[in-house]
Order: structure tokens, then sequence, then C-alpha cells
């Protein structure tokens, strides 16, 4: 399957779209835990709040760390937190350090 001709504006208006529909689905699962997205899939919401801040600062746009986390979750980062985090397990965190050491 070929990757259909889009024009610049286009593509970054779908690529807006999946972001905000990603965002949405994580915002409806906080039962899914950032250790457990990290070892499955090699990043968490922490890295999609960095990526985005990083995506604003390399367009001139000054955000800070919580500001771009609070984008992501919906609320500050310390009530996501405190609402919905639990203690990894031994099992989860063996397994970030096997995939994903120093992150």
């Amino acid at each position: 399957m070929s990757n259909p001709a889009l024009d610049e504006a286009t593509r970054e208006k779908l690529e807006a779209a999946a972001f905000r529909a990603l965002v949405a689905h994580l915002r409806q699962r906080p039962d899914v835990q950032n250790i457990d997205l990290m070892n499955l899939a090699g990043f968490c919401r922490n890295c999609l709040s960095r990526w985005y801040r990083e995506a604003a600062q390399a367009q001139g746009v000054a955000l800070s760390d919580p500001e771009a986390r609070e984008i992501v979750y919906g609320m500050p980062y310390k009530d996501w937190q405190a609402k919905y985090q639990t203690p990894a397990t031994p099992e989860q965190l063996a397994k970030m350090n096997e995939s994903k050491p120093g992150h």
C-alpha cells in the first residue's frame, strides 16, 4: 500500500487529529499505567508531553514540562498521580529496566 499524496497542510491536520485522538484515548484509560505503556510500547504519557514541549520550543513557543503534561493528562500531573497512579510491581520495574534502562 502506498502513501497517498498529501499536501503539507493536510498532512499536519491529519497528524494533529491523530494526536488529539491518542490524547483523548489515554485520558479515558487512566487504568493503563505509564510503566505498562513503557514496557509495551517504549513510550508513555510523559514522553508524549515531552515531545509536545519540544515541538512547541522548536516553533518558538515557551511551554514548561508541567504545562505540557497538563495538556496530555488533562489535569496537573501531581493530581493525576494521586488519583490514578499505582505503585509499580517488582515485575513491571524489572521489565522496564530490561527494555529501557535509565528511563
